[in-house]
């Protein structure tokens, strides 16, 4: 560990990957205010940029049902001050790729057209979607996906690539153990594209220590992960995690440069649409001084709404607020400090 502003930076290297959030042996433990550099070297299917598995010391294991090894975490982390009842901000500081390929892929029985995996497969009567991969190549320098498409009158696309986390989370309250597959108040898979370099994460803390864990890089991914799979790949992040005492909140939020966000994960879609719109209105009214229905106005004609997620076992909606509308001053929350890359080159190194 070395110094680095008011505290500590760690390294957090994964010695068994997780397959659930939930409370457990502590991979590394921290303070609030600390940085962490996380090595996340296994894609969403658990391979590494060298490409062969996780070895079979490093997979978690249950003696009593078999794992879903999806979406392998690294974590918890343990964050000392972090009670229920407090939130818990997490600042991406840095989010770098480290390999130059990545795939995406169609499932049969997974994705946005075959609605629930079991009553897919015996009531409707079409045939399964075709198992497919597709191998991106990854600019690195030139920041940018290419794929051919040998079977296309384009033949080959170049996308820009956008790094972000589909995993991010803390342990669920009232003793929930969630799969890595899944997401929730506690955060999770919740596929959001804008949880990304420069943002700050907001979750609330339902069990003391919080256990935090993250996983599953995409190097790009749209709205809604329409066939379950980004640009599945592997790379390295940087965190800051600060303890907001006392801040209770009921779902994850997030701020960037440019907008303040909600991301509730709920069934229904309308219900999810519903849960983030109130979210952030509270949010207006508590922090920033709106009045109830003076600011569902104002909402009514600013707002942003994406579907982060709608393969997973819930909707993940994310509602956005700009924040060049919030007054000048409120409660000093991260949204007021927002979140810096400042600090060197270290992570490179």
């Amino acid at each position: 560990m070395d110094e680095m502003g008011e505290g500590k930076v760690h390294i957090c290297e994964p010695r068994t990957y997780r397959n659930y959030f939930a409370p457990g042996e502590p991979e590394l433990t921290i303070s609030s205010g600390d940085t962490v550099v996380v090595e996340c070297p296994r894609d969403c299917h658990r391979f590494n940029e060298d490409y062969p598995p996780i070895p079979e010391e490093m997979k978690q294991r249950s003696d009593i049902t078999v794992l879903n090894q999806s979406n392998p975490l690294v974590g918890p982390i343990y964050v000392e001050e972090a009670e229920v009842g407090d939130s818990l901000e997490v600042e991406i500081l840095r989010l770098e790729l480290n390999r130059p390929y990545a795939y995406s892929r169609i499932l049969p029985h997974l994705g946005s057209l075959t609605g629930e995996h079991l009553a897919f497969q015996r009531t409707l009567l079409n045939e399964p979607l075709p198992d497919m991969v597709f191998h991106w190549n990854l600019d690195l320098e030139r920041m940018v996906g290419i794929l051919d498409l040998p079977h296309s009158r384009a033949g080959r696309v170049e996308l820009p690539l956008e790094p972000m986390l589909g995993c991010i989370g803390v342990a669920p309250a009232l003793g929930w153990v969630e799969p890595s597959s899944s997401q929730g108040n506690y955060g999770g898979n919740m596929d959001c594209p804008d949880v990304r370099e420069g943002c700050t994460v907001i979750l609330p803390v339902w069990v003391k220590g919080a256990y935090l864990a993250l996983g599953d890089v995409h190097a790009r991914q749209g709205d809604g992960e329409l066939t379950a799979s980004g640009m599945e790949t592997s790379g390295k992040v940087a965190i800051r995690v600060t303890v907001a005492k006392g801040r209770s909140i009921a779902w994850p939020r997030i701020v960037d440069e440019t907008h303040i966000m909600t991301v509730p994960s709920v069934r229904s879609l309308s219900d999810a649409v519903r849960t983030a719109a109130y979210e952030l209105l509270q949010w207006l009214v508590v922090d920033y001084g709106y009045s109830k229905w003076e600011g569902w106005e104002i909402l009514a004609h600013t707002v942003t709404l994406r579907v982060a997620n709608c393969v997973s076992p819930r909707y993940t909606v994310v509602a956005k607020f700009p924040r060049r509308f919030l007054p000048a001053q409120s409660n000093g929350l991260a949204e007021e400090r927002g979140s810096s890359t400042e600090g060197g080159d270290w992570l490179g190194d």
